[in-house]
């Protein structure tokens, strides 16, 4: 070895490149880089042995079968979670007639793949069909997906997250996480997850959300622009509920309403007008509280108003049927507070209320624009249409309260039917309509002063906006705005997101910078989430509903099973080989 290349070093640096030349010739120099070349690798010996070799290959070609096994079972899982099909069967047993749809489907597979069905015949190691193998395959999906709905975030400009709580139904309180975004020219809503609830507490509910979210946004806080929340107190109190502590942490996160949840205010402002109204709701619950041991699904009953739909309507639909119920119960259920339970609500059955028939009518209406309200894209024009036809709905049903009326009286005999005064029938009805159309042309007031604003530039409103997100550039907006609403061919585009399309697509986005970030604020602004109620390992949950809720993310990530399968080879020490050798 040199000395003077390994110790001294070289000080002559006028013939450091002949050095350097003469030093790159030598015996040392060619024969260290050899070494190093080789470092932790088998010796020239072995890699030279044919034997070596060959086992090289044979292990190669078993990580391909390996592989492509894994392939084929990971299509199944994805499969039946795109399209909530059961992975469990109730007798997964070799010789039983119907193991479950993952099975059959694993079977079916094998009936065309000769690679798979000779794998599941002689299989001793990784059969691939085990729960555990499917939670583990379940939990590198929902790693892929969280993987692509972060990198599509960190690329967004803005973020609005959207929380509901629920109860599974072993009465574990979670909360839903949905993520809002612009992304490619359109909106993205993806279901990010069930969180467990330890602590019901508003610091603690702040902590569940914070743990989520700040892993996305905490480099570009400024992002989250937006916040919304089921409309409990604990979650949306304005001093110290949830969106105030998470404000506190994001300024840019202000707290929005969403459309669903003013219609759950408006129908529960109906429901409280009229004593009999209350009456006939109390006992609804009533009904469906005998059924159930739990409260917190009266308590659904009573704020969700898509479940009040679904019990209206049933219980129009079966009323008969539920009195013979009840009768029997009567008559046969040796306890007595059973026994009176079931006779009150069986009075109340009898008792032909005129209510039942009122909302029956009524609440329809509410379901289709309850979900036109759920809609992503939801913007002002189409919000203005939908309450209009809801409007004329509403309107169509008061001016008619005397053929409900004589409905009822053809339906129930009068022997049996409680004599109400007609005309307190009609007030009645009339009142509950007149309450709903009030509440509604109440809290969807701002949805007229659009036409307004092309008229008359809104200051205020853009002071107040300006102040609410100090990212945008104030003069240059209303600039950008003004010369939008005095064009032809710009102040006839409906809705933001139309108007967005439109800047994006004709390149218009640098020339409506500051119109394009407002856009895209106001259509990252949430809708209302739905939630589910389920109980399973929360993991298991959170990839089987990712997987559904999420499935068209599923298609767009490239290679997704290719993903899926390096995530599951990296997750632990497998006793079968998926990795090669070279």
């Amino acid at each position: 070895m040199d000395p003077n290349w390994a110790r001294k070093g070289i000080s002559d640096l006028h013939h450091l490149p002949e050095k350097i030349r003469k030093h790159e010739s030598s015996r040392d120099h060619i024969n260290n880089c050899t070494t190093f070349a080789l470092l932790g690798k088998v010796n020239i010996m072995s890699q030279l042995s044919s034997a070596y070799r060959e086992n090289i290959i044979l292990h190669n070609n078993k990580v391909e079968k390996n592989r492509h096994i894994l392939k084929r079972i990971i299509s199944c899982v994805k499969f039946c979670s795109a399209f909530d099909l059961a992975l469990r069967g109730h007798d997964e047993s070799e010789f039983s007639e119907n193991q479950g749809i993952f099975k059959e489907l694993i079977n079916f597979t094998a009936e065309l793949d000769n690679t798979l069905r000779e794998h599941l015949r002689t299989a001793t190691v990784f059969k691939g069909t085990s729960n555990i193998i499917q939670n583990e395959i379940l939990d590198s999906m929902l790693q892929v997906c969280r993987e692509e709905i972060s990198k599509q975030i960190e690329k967004a400009d803005y973020l609005s997250i959207q929380c509901d709580e629920t109860t599974d139904v072993s009465n574990y309180c979670q909360m839903v996480l949905i993520l809002r975004h612009f992304y490619e020219g359109s909106i993205r809503e993806h279901f990010w997850g069930f969180i467990r609830i330890k602590n019901k507490t508003a610091t603690g509910l702040k902590t569940c959300i914070e743990n989520e979210i700040d892993p996305l946004v905490l480099k570009s806080p400024q992002k989250l622009i937006a916040q919304t929340y089921d409309g409990a107190n604990v979650m949306s109190g304005v001093n110290s509920g949830v969106q105030a502590q998470i404000k506190s942490k994001y300024p840019n996160a202000h707290f929005i309403h969403c459309y669903a949840h003013q219609l759950n205010l408006i129908m529960q402002k109906s429901a409280s007008q009229s004593a009999k109204v209350r009456v006939f709701f109390n006992n609804l619950s009533a009904i469906l509280a005998f059924f159930h041991t739990r409260l917190i699904v009266v308590i659904a009953v009573i704020t969700r108003w898509n479940y009040n739909i679904r019990t209206v309507n049933f219980v129009h639909e079966n009323r008969e049927k539920l009195i013979e119920v009840f009768e029997e119960i009567e008559s046969r259920c040796e306890k007595s507070i059973t026994s009176n339970e079931a006779s009150g609500i069986r009075r109340a059955l009898e008792d032909p209320e005129f209510v039942l028939k009122l909302f029956h009518k009524i609440l329809p209406q509410v379901d289709i624009l309850y979900n036109q309200l759920q809609s992503k894209i939801k913007d002002s024009v189409q919000l203005q249409k939908d309450l209009i036809i809801f409007e004329k709905s509403i309107s169509n049903i008061r001016n008619k309260t005397d053929s409900i009326k004589n409905s009822v009286e053809s339906e129930f005999p009068t022997s049996k039917r409680r004599r109400t005064d007609d005309n307190f029938r009609s007030v009645i009805a009339k009142e509950v309509c007149d309450t709903i159309t009030t509440q509604m042309k109440d809290r969807f007031s701002f949805r007229d002063k659009y036409s307004e604003f092309a008229k008359k530039f809104p200051l205020t409103v853009l002071n107040e906006v300006a102040s609410f997100y100090p990212m945008l550039s104030k003069l240059r907006l209303k600039t950008e705005l003004e010369i939008i609403y005095s064009r032809e061919d710009l102040k006839e585009i409906a809705g933001a997101m139309n108007l967005l399309s439109f800047i994006l697509e004709n390149n218009l986005n640098e020339t409506f910078i500051e119109t394009s970030k407002i856009l895209k604020i106001i259509v990252n602004s949430n809708d209302n989430s739905r939630s589910g109620t389920n109980t399973m390992l929360n993991d298991r949950l959170n990839a089987l509903a990712m997987m559904s809720i999420n499935r068209n993310l599923v298609h767009q990530i490239s290679n997704f099973d290719d993903k899926v399968m390096e995530k599951f080879i990296s997750m632990k020490d497998r006793r079968a080989d998926f990795n090669f050798k070279k």
